[in-house]
């Protein structure tokens, strides 16, 4: 057989397996074969890995593709910044209402629009998580899974009633929904539950909460103001781990009478990790997953104060202190910890010189994905490379519908790597990073073991730090199984 891709000499970091040394040979956009060796005489195309490691792309599950920015410009430029990363698939939240396309309806019409918006614009694979927000949107979850293709949709525990935009909008203003509270929120589980249980054992739909409680934060807002505390650590105290434990107990509690398996996002704290362990060991029988971010790991904002970085930096749930990030790798390398993210939102210097209020929340870090979990995690922490994988790619993989796919090296599946110099050791750069944004908050950070290609669907599409003009990404409709059935039932009528 001919190839159009043959990988050669590297060492293949298999998910659940280990690291073998072999090599892979790539037709049609899938992984063909697998052997110990292939005559390079039989590739069209032939990538030489000696000396370094040969991951499956990244599948970074936490994305905000058109938060800030037009949603198309910002799809370029950030799966181009993706690609850096070592990532060859981004799963996208989207909601109505303040920010994104700044209008609600239902999703019926406003989704095709969103696909519209994105269609030629990425550079990787990408996927959309929905967060239904009004009460029309609850029943339209069961034609986003089948017809749409959604498999994950999202509820914002914080946004019940809490003054949120930078311009002061109420809550009701920015969700542009009359409801959206606890009572919304259950009978949102219901419907993800029902879909869940009708696909058990197929495939997994769920439901991702970001635990913060707004009633709370309302009250440690004002005493922070009282007591004249400014920057990230004002920020931080204002949004204590406190509001995030107690919101994942309320998640628990009601995905347990729902029965509907949930994702706990972005735990930033000993208190919120420590709090999703104790849920899952208080129900044994239910589906509850936890994420964490890179910045939650690998940053400090006491660190991030004295480097001048501040607001570049604010984001929600805050930045904590170097206590919290190493519970949080403490629960990686324990197994706690089920996918790692980078919450990426492209948010431009200009936005983050309005002080600690008004300053806009997240920024980029898909870029540096595999490069911060393989120096912080293999380099510092001995984790073993296949665990780092799954962290990012298989993980998320299977919790949202992809696998198998996306998210693992085996015959048939999706040829999506990353080729990784595990010696290459430089600082982070905001320039190198090829994103829109103009400042990263891990800027100057050591970080050891870069991506030297990345590759979606057989095709280098990151290769030495450029990328290819081609911008070849395909909207993945999930769950893969379903919708791979449903186009094959059309092309056989």
């Amino acid at each position: 057989m001919k190839y159009d891709l043959i990988i050669k000499n590297g060492t293949v970091v298999f998910p659940y397996q280990g690291e073998i040394n072999c090599e892979i040979g790539v037709k049609q956009g899938k992984i063909a074969t697998i052997s110990d060796s292939i005559d390079s005489n039989l590739g069209e195309q032939v990538l030489d890995a000696r000396g370094k490691y040969v991951f499956p792309a990244a599948i970074d599950s936490h994305y905000h593709v058109g938060i800030y920015r037009p949603h198309s410009e910002d799809a370029e430029s950030e799966s181009r910044t993706a690609l850096v990363g070592g990532v060859g698939t981004i799963i996208s939240y989207f909601r109505t209402g303040h920010h994104y396309l700044n209008k609600t309806g239902p999703y019926r019409e406003i989704f095709p629009e969103v696909l519209a918006l994105s269609n030629g614009h990425f550079y990787t694979d990408y996927c959309y998580h929905i967060a239904p927000m009004t009460t029309p949107q609850l029943d339209e979850v069961e034609w986003l899974v089948e017809e749409a293709g959604v498999t994950s949709f999202k509820f914002y525990m914080f946004y019940k009633g809490l003054t949120l935009a930078a311009d002061s909008t109420k809550g009701s203003e920015y969700t542009m929904a009359e409801n959206y509270d606890l009572g919304h929120l259950y009978e949102l589980m219901t419907r993800v539950a029902k879909m869940a249980e009708k696909y058990r054992g197929k495939t997994r739909i769920s439901l991702s909460l970001h635990c913060e409680n707004p009633e709370l934060i309302r009250v440690f807002i004002e005493r922070v103001k009282k007591q004249g505390l400014t920057g990230l650590k004002a920020y931080s105290e204002a949004r204590p781990p406190l509001t995030e434990k107690l919101s994942v107990h309320e998640a628990a509690i009601l995905a347990d009478a729902t029965g509907c398996p949930i994702n706990l996002l972005h735990l930033s704290s000993r208190e919120a990790l420590q709090a999703g362990i104790d849920v899952r060991r208080a129900y044994p029988n239910h589906d509850i997953k936890l994420e964490t971010t890179l910045h939650h790991l690998a940053l400090d904002y006491e660190e991030l104060e004295k480097s001048g970085i501040g607001m570049r930096a604010k984001v929600n749930p805050p930045i904590r202190t170097r206590e919290h990030s190493e519970f949080l790798w403490e629960g990686i390398i324990k197994g706690h910890v089920d996918t790692v993210v980078s919450d990426h939102a492209c948010c431009g210097e200009e936005h983050k010189k309005k002080g600690v209020w008004d300053s806009l929340p997240g920024f980029g870090g898909s870029s540096i994905l595999y490069p911060i979990m393989l120096s912080e995690g293999a380099h510092k922490r001995n984790i073993p490379l296949s665990r780092i994988a799954e962290l990012v790619s298989a993980n998320p993989a299977r919790i949202f519908g992809l696998y198998p796919k996306k998210g693992c090296i085996a015959i048939g599946s999706d040829a999506d790597f990353t080729v990784i110099d595990m010696n290459i050791e430089k600082p982070v750069r905001a320039e190198e990073l090829l994103s829109a944004q103009d400042h990263t908050p891990f800027e100057g950070f050591i970080a050891k073991g870069w991506s030297t290609q990345t590759i979606v669907r057989g095709k280098i599409m990151f290769d030495n730090g450029k990328v290819t003009e081609e911008k070849c990404g395909e909207f993945i409709k999930r769950p893969v199984f379903l919708h791979d059935q449903i186009r094959a039932e059309k092309a056989s009528e």
